[in-house]
């Protein structure tokens, strides 16, 4: 059966939703053991150093996420028909492939690993995206969102925004974070009394004119 235009685009946004939703349950889950790769979290490398040491030649392929005084980080991809992947190794990030379909840049990472760099970005800062032909691309931090997941380990789950009195579901989050002119967004969980799915942080990064 042939979909028209409007239902083709609604089937999109509802498969992109519910893999959100997945992403939202299982992500956030305590990761297996991880290999340390990581540069020590006092000693960040120079940027021309960083620079080199993640390019491989693909120009339309990121391939690391720079911060001065911040992270210093690897990007990796997402393997085809898994959008739900999130590396497990210390030290680098996931591309996230559906937000690439919306126009933005996504990148994951389990807070006990280098998601606990996220925690420390903010408003002001600049971002740098290093391709793999050596294409640097420049953004700056323009918020920061932070949300209480109301039944933490439920894919069914609502968020409470902690920065205003409203409480939205994974779609509306979605649409929130991940749609819109093109933007970057860090994403990982916020850990509370122990409980390492109590949360959600997403850090927004938009292009810095040149």
């Amino acid at each position: 059966m042939m979909l028209n235009g409007a239902q083709h685009i609604m089937t999109r946004t509802t498969l992109h939703l519910n893999l959100l939703v997945l992403i939202l349950a299982t992500f956030f889950s305590k990761p297996g053991s991880a290999l340390v790769i990581s540069h020590p979290e006092n000693a960040l490398p120079n940027f021309p150093n960083f620079y080199k040491s993640v390019q491989n030649g693909e120009a339309s392929v990121l391939r690391g996420v720079y911060v001065p005084n911040v992270l210093a980080l690897p990007i990796v991809q997402q393997p085809v028909d898994y959008p739900y992947y999130v590396s497990n190794h210390n030290g680098e990030v996931t591309q996230f492939s559906v937000a690439s379909q919306y126009g933005n840049i996504g990148l994951l990472a389990h807070n006990t690993l280098s998601g606990r760099f996220f925690s420390k970005l903010a408003v002001g800062q600049e971002v740098r995206l290093v391709y793999g032909d050596g294409k640097v691309e420049y953004f700056f931090v323009t918020s920061v969102l932070s949300f209480q997941a109301l039944q933490p380990e439920s894919v069914l789950s609502s968020f409470r925004n902690l920065d205003r009195n409203e409480v939205i579901s994974a779609g509306d989050m979605f649409n929130r974070t991940y749609v819109g002119e093109r933007h970057v967004v860090f994403q990982t969980c916020i850990e509370e009394n122990g409980n390492m799915s109590w949360g959600r942080l997403f850090v927004v990064a938009v292009p810095k004119e040149q």
